[in-house]
């Protein structure tokens, strides 16, 4: 854009309508502004409750203005609406695209007016100002986006983080652009992430061991102890443990609420999934296989005339072991390191929430929230598809649709 650019403006009128809702104020409306020289420069409309909500930006002969103002009046008698006009020379540039866009994604199971007040200040202070704002769910949370400019990132990020906390509001902050619709790889934990148990906690316990792993179990997710020691150490008191006990547990795993609402509506937009797990291959890969997922890690417990050793085998899928999956998959997928998404709870999970281009917190440790980009502090794992900006009514419709076609 030149300089002379800048400094041109055009003479505008802002138009606000609001009344009940009916079939036809749309067309009655243009209707009314058809014969007059208008282009019609932006346009947004909203229904809540019935109550429609309809903005429109034109650019007009000034001598028109009048004419038009008193159309419009006889217009809002016939429809039974309230119509209000305001007439102004804009700049031109203000009237173009804005560029560097950020979304904020607000999730709570009940969003209260000061919670909602303390982002839009959090979000004022980091220099950014709302262009608009929709809900995007309303179950099994609700979720809000707010669509900013003016603000860099991770200005936002750090401004809306503390704030989140304090209000009880899970936040998600993204770039605009295409680059939130590109393909991604969504990897995610298994143990207390993609399912609700532990998996060794549940081994452990039918081996008469579990008080034992339990008190292991929870210092390593604190990540007070180093990550492969501590499982060595599980492992170790599975000693002599049948194998029946694998399959035991594997009837006793509970996939996490929402899993497979995630996964599917990944699936069925394209995305990839992976699974990585500090748990064991025996487990895991029926899990992965079931809902479709290619590409998973995990570690594989030593098993020999049908009796757990006690040992391990292969490489330990550890911290790093983690990350470096999350890179493996990627380079399979051709997916950009930037458009991963990796979801996790526990330390073990730290290198692969630091190392993906968006990395979500589920129910995690302290730590791992102040690391991650995101968290999630509801129990619905579906809830991961709202921060990624997919709305629950098009998921539900995807839903209903292939439920038709099974019929």
């Amino acid at each position: 854009m030149s300089e002379n650019d800048t400094h041109q403006s055009q003479f505008t009128g802002l138009i606000l309508l609001s009344g009940d809702d009916a079939p036809g104020i749309t067309q009655e409306l243009f209707g009314t502004l058809a014969p007059f020289a208008i282009s019609v420069l932006d346009i947004e409309q909203v229904v809540i409750r019935s109550r429609l909500i309809l903005t429109i930006l034109i650019s007009l002969d000034r001598a028109h203005a009048q004419s038009i103002e008193e159309d419009l009046d006889q217009c809002a008698v016939r429809l039974g609406v309230d119509i209000a006009t305001s007439f102004t020379d804009e700049p031109t540039a203000s009237i173009a695209a804005k560029s560097g866009l950020v979304h904020v994604v607000a999730l709570a199971q009940k969003l209260i007016p000061s919670a909602i007040s303390s982002l839009a200040s959090a979000i004022a202070q980091a220099g950014g100002n709302i262009e608009r704002i929709h809900r995007s769910a309303s179950f099994p949370l609700t979720a809000i986006e707010f669509l900013i400019s003016g603000a860099p990132i991770n200005d936002l990020r750090m401004s809306l983080a503390a704030v989140a906390k304090e209000v009880k509001v899970d936040i998600a902050v993204a770039p605009g652009g295409l680059a939130r619709w590109a393909r991604k790889l969504v990897v995610m934990d298994v143990d207390s992430t993609l399912i609700q148990q532990e998996v060794i906690d549940l081994l452990a316990k039918k081996h008469g061991v579990g008080e034992q792993v339990s008190v292991i179990t929870e210092s390593a997710m604190r990540g007070e102890l180093d990550f492969e020691h501590s499982l060595r150490a599980r492992v170790a008191l599975l000693k002599g443990a049948s194998a029946s006990i694998i399959e035991d547990v594997k009837s006793e795993v509970t996939l996490t609420p929402g899993a497979r609402t995630l996964i599917r509506t990944l699936q069925r937009l394209g995305h990839s999934v992976g699974l990585v797990s500090g748990g064991f291959s025996d487990v895991v890969f029926p899990i992965a296989t079931e809902l479709g997922i290619e590409h998973v890690r995990a570690n594989r417990l030593e098993i020999i005339d049908g009796v757990i050793t006690g040992n391990l085998l292969g490489t330990i899928i550890d911290r790093a072991g983690k990350a470096s999956a999350l890179r493996d998959f990627a380079l399979s997928e051709s997916v950009s390191i930037d458009q991963t998404v990796a979801i996790g709870d526990g330390a073990n999970d730290l290198d692969m929430i630091a190392a993906a281009g968006l990395g979500i917190a589920f129910n995690a440790k302290p730590s791992v929230q102040a690391a991650a980009d995101s968290s999630l502090n509801a129990p619905y794992l579906d809830s991961v598809l709202f921060m990624l900006g997919i709305n629950r009514e098009d998921i539900e419709s995807a839903d209903s649709s292939d439920a038709l076609l099974k019929l």
